[in-house]
């Protein structure tokens, strides 16, 4: 064989769907294949034009196009393009473009055409490549719930309001009766972003309710520490905000400018078939009793968001917000019952709450940072018994107790910051896989009540210390290695064999778990500040330390197993059954089948990349 041929046969050895094919097949592909050079920028394929051979990219990038000219996909090495073409009356259907200055393998139609029809393995490849088809699957879930994806900016209705912090409280009453708002931002010239906000309620409570001169400068009755939101968070998103810090306006931000000023009024408006209004109603309860009543119609809220075609990331993201609003509204119950506090304390949420990815089948996973004034001998049995009262409450309301003893009630999570620092300084800093078995869900935490101020510190300590300690992450990539996708030798699920789930998938041990798990590794390794896990993979991909693609193959994976973990859970609700994670691939259609399929095998690409990128450490 000629050396040309023989470097296309070891290239395409290396790359689906040509690794599925015996060797004498490889070697007939070798010596048929011929090369080509597009510049960048170049048109590699136009819409409808004849096809007559599969194009296999050397190296290089291309993008892909719907007709209509929207990105469909980006390929690199090793990519393929063209089949679809091929198999259907030899048009082309997905125009492509260079993206930079790329090598393209030619095979010839004819060849390609035979290997599908005698390979199945080759053509259940080729027929709509793996990522592929869960990114569509997950587009079109997108599609379908477009109106609960609206942005922030879509219901601004005019430009901010604004008047100088030294302006009178009576200028600041006409201003806003001339421009008839409700709020009014309050600007200091010296400072890049506004100071404060005044709204009408400040107006009543602060000024006619304490009979306040009205020649009083703004400034003395501006809500500082403003909370902002970004233009193109979703609304969503805004209400949830909103919903956590009891604002009921946000000046909203674009490129570091303040473009508008959104109103509660403005997201009800918006939202107002939003099944997360339940949250209001959690703070105007007044016992343990009264909450667990709430607990049926958490579970309806939970269904309805399904059935309205919400995504993962939404449905994870109201039930994380319900949940925090549970253990605010205890600690709340349990301060009147046991009194204020001897010293200040931070009441952490950990594990998927804290990455807002909770579903309505979790337990509670918590943890209690106080400050360093505490003493034992006086403090902790207020503070034993506080979280005593929230355990037990949490479990009345569906949230049961951790069976890993992950709860402040447990005497190890419930310390001063110091001590806590102490544990995260000798779990990154000394690890061991065995170590950090049991640890790793203290990485995704959030204050919920407090000193938010102590999660700010932990959470930057981790950042610091993580950043580049090889042995941490190697250790903590192994441990992301225990649980692997069900998957087998040849690609079939791989099911529980005993007990009342057999025959079944576990959806979060053996698939949302993992991709969490090894997500965390990634956004440890580059300092991302972020706890969910799919903004950390925003952080991830645009460090660029996956392969090319590779962060929104993993994206949209997550999004799929999610989603399949959901609308189980959500059927058995509807059905009168006791929801869980074990969903059997009998009760999905073939396409369903094959899509979950194709996300494990994302899932467990993105494991092999783990182990080599962080097996030096």
């Amino acid at each position: 064989m000629e050396a040309e041929h023989l470097e296309i046969l070891n290239f395409l050895r290396r790359f689906p769907p040509f690794n599925e094919l015996p060797e004498d097949e490889l070697v007939e592909l070798a010596k048929n294949t011929a090369i080509s050079y597009f510049k960048a920028g170049s048109q590699v394929l136009e819409y409808n034009e004849s096809i007559s051979d599969l194009y296999v990219i050397r190296n290089g990038s291309v993008e892909t196009y719907n007709r209509n000219g929207d990105l469909f996909n980006r390929l690199s090495e090793g990519g393929f393009f063209g089949e679809a073409g091929l198999l259907r009356k030899g048009k082309v259907r997905y125009p492509v473009k260079a993206l930079e200055d790329t090598l393209i393998y030619f095979i010839p139609g004819s060849l390609f055409n035979r290997l599908f029809d005698e390979y199945d393995s080759f053509a259940d490849a080729v027929e709509v490549e793996g990522h592929r088809r869960v990114n569509q699957a997950v587009k079109k879930q997108e599609n379908r719930n477009e109106s609960l994806s609206a942005t922030v900016d879509t219901i601004i209705t005019r430009e901010p309001v604004s008047i100088d912090l030294n302006a009178s409280i009576h200028d600041a009453a006409a201003k806003m009766t001339d421009e008839k708002v409700s709020s009014l931002l309050i600007i200091d010239e010296t400072q890049h972003l506004p100071v404060g906000i005044i709204t009408d309620k400040d107006l009543r409570k602060r000024v006619l309710a304490v009979n306040r001169s009205s020649t009083h400068p703004v400034s003395s009755i501006m809500t500082e520490n403003l909370t902002f939101v970004q233009h193109n968070n979703r609304v969503f998103e805004a209400l949830l905000i909103m919903m956590r810090t009891n604002l009921h306006h946000l000046p909203v931000l674009k490129k570091g400018q303040v473009v508008g000023v959104i109103a509660l009024s403005d997201v009800a408006q918006h939202e107002s078939k939003s099944t997360l209004f339940i949250v209001s109603g959690i703070f105007k309860q007044n016992s343990i009793e009264e909450l667990t009543e709430l607990a049926e119609s958490v579970r309806a809220s939970f269904v309805r968001m399904v059935n309205e075609d919400a995504n993962s990331r939404m449905i994870g993201s109201a039930m994380a917000t319900i949940g925090r609003s549970f253990k605010q509204r205890l600690l709340e119950l349990g301060e009147e019952k046991f009194g204020p506090p001897p010293v200040p304390y931070c009441f952490l949420a950990l594990g998927s709450m804290a990455r807002d990815e909770q579903s309505i089948v979790t337990d509670q996973d918590n943890a209690m940072v106080l400050h360093d004034d505490f003493d034992p001998k006086q403090h902790d049995a207020y503070f034993k018994e506080l979280a005593g009262f929230v355990a037990d409450g949490l479990n009345a309301c569906g949230y049961t107790y951790c069976t890993g003893g992950i709860m402040a009630t447990t005497d190890a999570w419930r310390q001063p910051l110091k001590v806590w620092k102490n544990y995260f300084t000798d779990w990154i800093e000394n690890p061991s896989p065995e170590k950090l078995l049991h640890s790793s869900i203290f990485f995704d935490l959030d204050g919920v009540w407090g000193q938010q101020k102590f999660a700010d510190e932990l959470n930057s300590l981790i950042r610091k210390k993580a950043k580049g300690n090889k042995r941490f992450l190697g250790s903590m990539a192994r441990n992301a290695l225990n649980r692997t996708p069900p998957l087998g030798f040849f690609k079939d699920f791989v099911m529980e064999k005993d007990g009342k789930h057999r025959d079944s998938i576990n959806t979060k041990r053996r698939g949302t778990g993992p991709v969490a798990d090894l997500i965390r590794v990634h956004a440890l390794a580059i300092a991302s500040s972020q706890r969910n896990s799919f903004t950390r993979l925003e952080d991830i991909i645009d460090s660029q330390i996956l392969p090319q693609g590779r962060g929104p193959d993993l994206r949209d994976a997550l999004e799929l197993i999610s989603m399949v973990r959901i609308r189980h859970q959500a059927l058995a609700i509807s059905a009168g059954e006791v929801p869980d994670n074990n969903v059997a691939p009998e009760d999905l259609s073939h396409f369903e089948r094959k899509n979950l399929k194709d996300a494990f095998q994302i899932l467990s690409n993105a494991q092999k990349y783990l182990r080599y990128r962080y097996s030096g450490g």
